[in-house]
């Protein structure tokens, strides 16, 4: 690990957990109520370090896997391309089985799912421009 691996996992920690609190704390919380599904925010608040915990699993394995996979390309490309990735192999496939087993509108389902793969692609490049000098060169 270096410095610049542990700059860049705090700011996509911070980053996504601030794109969680706008897209899941307001902009679907009207809706996650209306499902019954969630847990009262009062409740919530007691696990609220396994959210920490998550999003830095998330924020570091995001940053560890582009470092180790970039290319001497340009860094958007790689970053939107490296977004869409995760979108595909995370964001799509679990809210997919979460409409699938749980009884949840289908239109929440697709507004988790553009509102989190717009967070992934903006994640991938905000990672890949921490990381352009050598991706560039």
């Amino acid at each position: 690990m270096n410095a610049k691996f542990l700059i860049a996992w705090l700011l996509l920690f911070i980053l996504w957990m601030a794109a969680g609190f706008v897209v899941h704390g307001q902009l679907l919380a009207d809706e996650y109520t209306a499902t019954g599904l969630m847990r009262p925010v009062e409740e919530q608040q007691q696990y609220f370090v396994w959210m920490i915990v998550a999003h830095l699993l998330m924020a570091g394995a995001f940053v560890w896997i582009y470092a180790r996979g970039r290319e001497a390309k340009p860094w958007l490309g790689q970053g939107l391309r490296f977004g869409l990735a995760v979108a595909l192999l995370a964001v799509v496939p679990v809210y997919l089985i979460y409409y699938t087993v749980q009884p949840m509108p289908g239109v929440l389902a697709l507004r988790q799912i553009a509102y989190d793969t717009i967070v992934v692609l903006i994640l991938g490049c905000v990672t890949a421009f921490l990381y352009r000098d050598k991706a560039a060169g």
